[in-house]
């Protein structure tokens, strides 16, 4: 097995009953994927929330079968092109880390950085209007001289509207699926999908041959929300998909935005509402969104696109650039300790050395009262 990491990483997700959370608890008490697979059932019944199906789902025939599939699929994604993301890779999006139900595995075929300087995420109705095309192709114009990545579900309506937008402008963007990437739904936007691997890419957290079932696309909606800097709401009913996404961009401490519309329009209902509850910022044109994500702040007086200050992970231990994401995102751009342990997904005690470190190294500051800041 070329990675044997990765291959147990992967077999742990495909576990029944082992969601992100519980994968990440045995994860920080095992210490690798390896370690909990191979672990006895005692010491496992030891791990808060493990219960007698979970310790017989780790030392049974459903972890061989885990293996197998495990093993099959990576052969596949090798084929295929896919690149499978563990959460603890440094290519995993680390947006993504930042919400406390991010999945714990990704499937990505593309070519797009998901960890792109400027991300947004433009949602709506299926059932949309020429109104609703019009304002998606107007608001992915404004967003050129950014050059963000583009991010939606591939759905139809407003979905598929601003992935063709971002095509035609020459922006990356990326379709979070509900489905294993070897099912394209709806399979008549099979083209565009295509399209979209060369300029931008897919990205599911399901595994290979799942089905669109109804229940994967609230999950897939977290994905949207979570991988995003801001969300867009062009045109949504007064219940559906569009405003989960929302709803969950909230949750998330992400900024939204609506697109008005005219009153007694059951496609914008939902956009009206956002705005009168004051859930959304109304948009009205590029400056609304710049402004709302401190985009303006990076732009050159000639309108060029200037990239945000960075820090390159290949510079830090993947523990060490986990805090920096966890601290560049945060609101204020400090946070308590234990609050960085849990967002970073790192014991407490290697936080407290892995943050002295970091200090030494002029990268953060201490703040009284066990908070950190970036330098």
């Amino acid at each position: 097995m070329a990675d044997d990491t990765l291959f147990h990483e992967l077999a742990l997700t495909l576990l029944p009953g082992v969601g992100p959370q519980l994968t990440r608890q045995l994860m920080s008490y095992g210490g690798s994927a390896k370690n909990v697979l191979m672990m006895p059932p005692g010491k496992l019944r030891r791990i808060p929330g493990v219960g007698e199906v979970t310790v017989k789902n780790l030392t049974g025939p459903e972890r061989e079968k885990a293996l197998r599939k495990a093993e099959a699929d990576l052969k596949k994604a090798e084929k295929d092109g896919v690149e499978i993301l563990f959460y603890t890779s440094k290519r995993f999006p680390s947006r993504l880390k930042l919400i406390a139900d991010a999945p714990v595995i990704l499937y990505y075929q593309g070519t797009a950085d998901l960890n792109a300087p400027k991300t947004v995420a433009l949602v709506g109705t299926r059932q949309a209007t020429d109104y609703g095309r019009e304002q998606t192709e107007r608001i992915v114009k404004g967003l050129v001289p950014h050059q963000p990545l583009v991010v939606s579900g591939l759905a139809y309506g407003i979905d598929i509207m601003a992935h063709r937008a971002a095509l035609q402008e020459g922006l990356d963007t990326v379709g979070v699926m509900a489905t294993g990437l070897d099912i394209i739904y709806p399979a008549a936007h099979r083209k565009t999908a295509e399209k979209m691997r060369e300029q931008g890419g897919l990205l599911t957290e399901f595994p290979f041959g799942t089905a669109p079932d109804r229940y994967n696309f609230p999950a897939r909606n977290r994905i949207i929300a979570g991988l995003s800097d801001g969300t867009v709401v062009v045109e949504a009913a007064i219940k559906g998909g569009a405003l989960i996404t929302a709803e969950l961009a909230l949750s998330y401490d992400r900024d939204v935005l609506a697109v008005p519309g005219n009153l007694g329009s059951a496609a914008s209902e939902g956009c009206n509402a956002l705005i009168k509850s004051n859930k959304a910022a109304l948009y009205q044109e590029p400056a609304d969104l710049e402004q709302l994500l401190n985009w303006d702040a990076a732009l050159h007086q000639s309108g060029k696109f200037k990239p945000a200050p960075s820090y390159s992970a290949d510079d830090f231990a993947p523990e060490e650039f986990s805090l920096i994401t966890v601290l560049a995102a945060a609101p204020g751009r400090e946070l308590h300790m234990d609050d960085l342990a849990w967002q970073a997904q790192l014991p407490i005690h290697a936080v407290a050395s892995l943050l002295l470190g970091l200090e030494f190294r002029g990268v953060i500051r201490a703040i009284p009262g066990k908070k950190f800041a970036l330098v």
